[in-house]
């Protein structure tokens, strides 16, 4: 990749107020349970790299990590007031099916400024498992030697209850466990293809070593259950 020229990054005070918010949403909707929120750095640049089974994993993150939180989300969620809102909020929107080195430069600024960036390492919702890890994750933690909290977000998507399709029943309880930071790199320090390539299977087994733990420590079996 490319490095990409600077642009401005978003604001933290925004994020801050999307964490707020955040915060009204899910304790009034659902019943988060937080575990683990103690492992988080207090300061510097950080990743939050969360499982993606649900529509509300990313609020439910931003609401109850303790730190504001810069999600990367897919540009067709940038539509209107809602596109609006999530841009004042501190959230970044990328093109999912191309280079799209504006949402790099951002998301990397985020890390330069010591602030923390959200990501999705699967791409996109489905089981929530990190069977299949995407590249961004590894470029950005490589790139900036910024360390990665793994977050599950577990939660019920399959009983009855449920208004909207792909959310837990109104007033369920949501596991969020944060996992230990650990670097992605080799301590080379090196940018090259393989090393990102290396660098991923070292992100995703640390990924599925939490997922499993996390399971064990709430007693969800399985990711939808």
């Amino acid at each position: 990749m490319t490095e990409p020229s600077v642009v401005p990054v978003p604001s933290e005070k925004g994020a801050e107020v999307g964490r707020r918010i955040g915060v009204g949403l899910m304790y009034g909707l659902w019943k988060p349970r937080v575990l683990g929120a103690w492992r988080v750095p207090a300061t510097g640049p950080l990743i939050y790299a969360v499982n993606h089974a649900h529509n509300i994993d990313g609020p439910m993150v931003m609401g109850v990590a303790p730190r504001p939180t810069h999600f990367l989300i897919k540009k067709e969620a940038f539509i209107g007031p809602l596109g609006r809102f999530l841009t004042g909020i501190g959230q970044l929107q990328v093109d999912r099916h191309s280079t799209d080195r504006t949402a790099i430069a951002r998301a990397l600024g985020v890390l330069d400024d010591g602030g923390v960036l959200g990501i999705f390492p699967e791409g996109t919702r489905g089981e929530g498992d990190f069977a299949s890890l995407r590249a961004g994750l590894a470029y950005f933690a490589v790139r900036s030697g910024a360390p990665i909290v793994p977050v599950a977000v577990l939660g019920s998507t399959d009983r009855p209850g449920r208004l909207i399709k792909a959310l837990p029943p109104l007033r369920s309880r949501v596991d969020v466990v944060f996992g230990d930071p650990f670097d992605a790199g080799d301590g080379s320090g090196r940018r090259t293809r393989r090393a990102l390539d290396e660098a991923t299977e070292r992100i995703q087994k640390q990924l599925t070593a939490h997922l499993e733990n996390a399971r064990r420590l709430t007693g969800r079996r399985v990711t939808l259950e």
